[in-house]
């Protein structure tokens, strides 16, 4: 089993589903004080899944951010990546010779690499980790996951991170089948409230750059309602500024709802290959019994369609219906447009310096508990 990287320039990564594996996601990383180098990994097909000729490689981009935490130190980010998915048995491995392959091209003070893997949860094709209504339960403890991705690796160094940093359950719509058929794997209450906004005279249109002080109004409503982390105004201008214009880019479309020019509703759909993506989402606290977010989510999955979308990421929710999760509210409403939940792997650390690890790993943990 091999694995090889060779260095590529940012812009230069291919056009993929993966939003945040894209040059976009990497320039906008860069405002946020990230550094994105690109990569091009070659590894051998034994690796993988569904692979019959295992002498053979085969290729595919690679996105690495870098961030400092202070002068000394730095830490090597891959956001949803790798795309290629090795067999479950290999993917501590392949994970491990992968971290030794990107060290050399990392500063000497990095501390770790961590890894978001887009890849399907191992513990989530397990009968085991359902109850008897189908929810699943979740993965098993740190320790347990550990010594089953670890099989077969030679250093035993990969760490389930403290805490996942994007999504680790979303609901996926196909976009392959007419909208009717659409209409019809939602749910009951789902397509009521969508007909019941248009009848009351609910409005969707895409916006630019000049109506962002609309959408972070209702942004800010909803954080404060939430008691969510807030980010600033340039936070949402930059994902508009840093968009592409060319065919193989990636498109963004800042939607918003209205009634009589209020606006009540908002989101930004993001249009990567053959995906979209609900990346961001807000509503006024006042008059929800217009129903706007489901006209609005309704015209997003429409659009994302007619751009040539085979699917619709709705980029996080619970990974169950169970009602102390914070999530809960979120995933009802994003379950009741009849998409299938798929469970993610999560963050995965490979440390180079176990000590300097050790204490930012400890300082997570405490933040994490506050």
């Amino acid at each position: 089993m091999t694995c090889r990287l060779e260095k590529k320039g940012l812009e230069e990564l291919n056009t993929t589903n993966i939003l945040p594996q894209t040059p976009f996601w990497g320039r906008i990383k860069r405002n946020q004080g990230f550094l994105p180098n690109g990569f091009e990994l070659t590894v051998s097909k034994d690796m993988l899944v569904n692979r019959e000729d295992s002498l053979s490689k085969v290729g595919d981009d690679l996105l690495v951010l870098t961030k400092y935490i202070d002068n000394d130190s730095c830490y090597a980010y891959v956001p949803y990546g790798p795309k290629l998915e090795p067999s479950f048995e290999n993917q501590g491995l392949f994970l491990e010779q992968l971290s030794e392959s990107i060290k050399p091209y990392l500063p000497p003070n990095c501390i770790f690499i961590r890894y978001d893997l887009i890849w399907e949860n191992q513990w989530a094709v397990e009968e085991e980790y359902f109850d008897g209504s189908g929810n699943w339960t979740g993965s098993p403890s740190s320790h347990i996951q550990e010594y089953r991705v670890n099989f077969k690796t030679a250093k035993w160094n990969l760490k389930k991170s403290v805490s996942d940093v994007l999504p680790k359950n979303t609901f996926f719509l196909d976009l392959t089948i007419e909208e009717q058929e659409l209409l019809k794997n939602m749910r009951y209450n789902t397509r009521y409230n969508i007909k019941k906004s248009i009848k009351n005279g609910v409005r969707v249109q895409e916006y630019g750059i000049e109506q962002m002080e609309d959408w972070y109004r209702l942004y800010l409503d909803t954080a404060l309602r939430h008691n969510m982390p807030l980010q600033n105004q340039e936070f949402f201008s930059t994902i508009l500024k840093n968009q592409d214009n060319g065919e193989k880019g990636v498109k963004v479309k800042m939607l918003m709802a209205d009634i009589d020019g209020e606006f009540l509703s908002s989101m930004f759909l993001v249009l990567s290959k053959k995906r979209g993506t609900y990346l961001y989402g807000a509503s006024a606290s006042s008059k929800n019994n217009l129903m706007a977010s489901y006209a609005l989510q309704w015209e997003s999955i429409k659009m994302a369609k007619e751009w040539g979308c085979t699917e619709y990421d709705m980029f996080g929710s619970a990974p169950n219906l169970q009602q102390t999760h914070p999530l809960h509210g979120v995933h009802v409403y994003k379950k009741g447009f009849g998409g299938n939940l798929f469970h993610r792997m999560g963050c995965w650390d490979y440390p180079f310096h176990e000590k300097l690890y050790d204490l930012y790993r400890f300082q997570e943990l405490k933040n994490h508990d506050a």
